[in-house]
């Protein structure tokens, strides 16, 4: 795994144009299709019970996301998640805000519990709390924290039999044996709401044409940090709408020159 792999990836990407189905929350549908768009994937948006199986069947990945969970969606998610694990398609969950109430650690618990997925995304508290480790979080949102991000990450992937990606400042990234830290990125990303919620869905498109599904998401989140990066070089004195206009635009244009010049990640085991 190099910089030359990420922007082969990327390429296989934009070539592939994959059809990622996402059943995600209300608040960051538009920014999730947009991002996916501009990336040179093909998203839909599909939640109706009698429906995602067979959307789930035809894509090149699904992604589920908990942010504004509620009964329908939970089954409509096992549904779709049961229907893409029969056809052999990668399921990617982002575990919104487990840790926050009761109701969404079970909901993440059995998600993970009921469906093979093939990476989990979260921050390191979302993800500390689906294997019932103490990490604090304010909302949907990670409280700052000290713990090892690497340990937790790596132990998550080994308890849950799946590669895990836990962002934040540096993004760690491990299928329980190999670890990658990814170094790229930018804080307003924390300034636009959907940004996480979006870089889950790119790890689908990502993980729809590289079966390597730690490669697939070390790749998704270098070539997403560098489009940020540039982004915040060209609008950050604007303020985050501006970088949210920006960061579609360079989602767009990223290429292997940008991850040649800009990439940057270490492979830590």
């Amino acid at each position: 795994m190099n910089l030359q792999h990420v922007a082969e990836v990327l390429d296989q990407v934009r070539k592939a144009n994959p059809l990622v189905h996402n059943i995600t929350n209300v608040v960051v549908t538009n920014f999730t299709a947009n991002g996916l768009l501009a990336l040179g994937a093909s998203p839909v948006m599909a939640y109706a019970k009698q429906e995602v199986a067979d959307m789930a069947r035809i894509a090149g990945a699904l992604v589920l996301n908990i942010g504004t969970l509620n009964e329908q969606e939970i089954e409509a998610m096992l549904i779709a998640g049961k229907a893409a694990n029969e056809q052999r398609v990668p399921v990617i969950f982002d575990p919104v805000g487990a840790g926050a109430t009761p109701y969404r650690t079970e909901t993440a618990r059995k998600i993970v519990g009921e469906l093979n997925i093939a990476v989990i995304r979260g921050n390191a508290a979302e993800i500390a709390n689906v294997i019932g480790e103490r990490w604090e979080i304010k909302g949907v949102d990670a409280a700052e924290g000290s713990g090892d991000v690497v340990a937790l990450a790596k132990k998550a992937a080994q308890q849950l039999k799946m590669t895990v990606a836990i962002t934040g400042k540096d993004d760690v990234v491990t299928d329980g044996a190999t670890v990658y830290v990814v170094h790229n990125g930018h804080s307003l990303l924390t300034k636009v709401t959907g940004t996480g919620c979006l870089v889950t869905s790119v790890i689908g498109a990502f993980a729809a044409v590289e079966k390597d599904y730690a490669a697939a998401a070390t790749a998704a989140l270098v070539s997403y940090g560098v489009a940020a990066q540039l982004a915040a070089d060209e609008a950050a004195e604007y303020g985050p709408g501006s970088f949210q206009i920006a960061f579609l635009n360079q989602l767009a244009k990223v290429g292997a020159e940008a991850i040649s010049q800009y990439g940057s990640f270490t492979k830590v085991e």
